[in-house]
């Protein structure tokens, strides 16, 4: 694999994805991480991880769903997400490599829903969307609680979607980034630099990724 970031396009069930994958030198594994449902892979949090994890033998493949390839505004119903990441699959098990699934809010339930069937190897759940903002009723715990795979949840601290400590028990990590909001933003009050910030979480997820062997 070229040690340059490359594009793939991906035909899938529901429709045109694409992959840009950021390789590591010797890759020992994959993280494939979609965006949420109303950003792209210029998501803070996805381009950080992209920058610091090849160094540490991790191949990073950014994943678009189809819905944003095609340019639309707003994404699909959690099905068609799904259809679209068991699409994109077998590309990113091509390598021969583990695949840790990830992603940030939707992208993140999305690895969580199918972890098991797609037989990754662990999920890296981003900005987890616990509940709507004003609504911990309407709790998406099950999903998390379900991945049946080691699972690595990074959560900001003021996310409206769900604070660290709004997290029931279970056999995840969870981690937090102090003062950040459901994009990881930091207020300037926090004394946290969005740098520093990003730092919290690329040492996060690296730790844990080193940890799984």
């Amino acid at each position: 694999m070229s040690r340059q970031p490359r594009t793939q396009n991906v035909t899938t069930d529901a429709g045109e994805a694409r992959i840009t994958w950021v390789p590591a030198a010797v890759p020992r594994r994959v993280l494939a991480v979609s965006h949420g449902a109303g950003g792209g892979i210029e998501a803070r949090d996805l381009q950080a991880l992209a920058a610091a994890l090849p160094g540490h033998g991790v191949t990073v493949a950014l994943v678009e769903q189809p819905w944003r390839v095609a340019g639309k505004k707003v994404a699909p119903a959690p099905k068609t997400l799904d259809t679209g990441w068991r699409g994109l699959w077998p590309a990113l098990a091509a390598p021969g490599l583990p695949v840790i699934a990830g992603g940030r809010s939707a992208g993140a339930r999305v690895a969580c829903r199918t972890a098991a069937e797609l037989g990754a190897a662990a999920v890296l759940a981003l900005s987890f969307p616990l509940h709507p903002p004003g609504r911990p009723e309407k709790s998406r715990a099950d999903e998390l609680l379900g991945t049946g795979v080691p699972t690595l949840v990074v959560q900001g601290g003021n996310d409206p979607f769900g604070k660290p400590g709004e997290f029931p028990p279970g056999s995840y990590t969870l981690a937090e980034v102090p003062h950040g909001d459901h994009g990881f933003a930091v207020p300037k009050r926090s004394g946290l630099t969005e740098e520093q910030a990003m730092g919290i979480l690329t040492e996060a997820v690296t730790g844990w990724l080193m940890s799984l062997g």
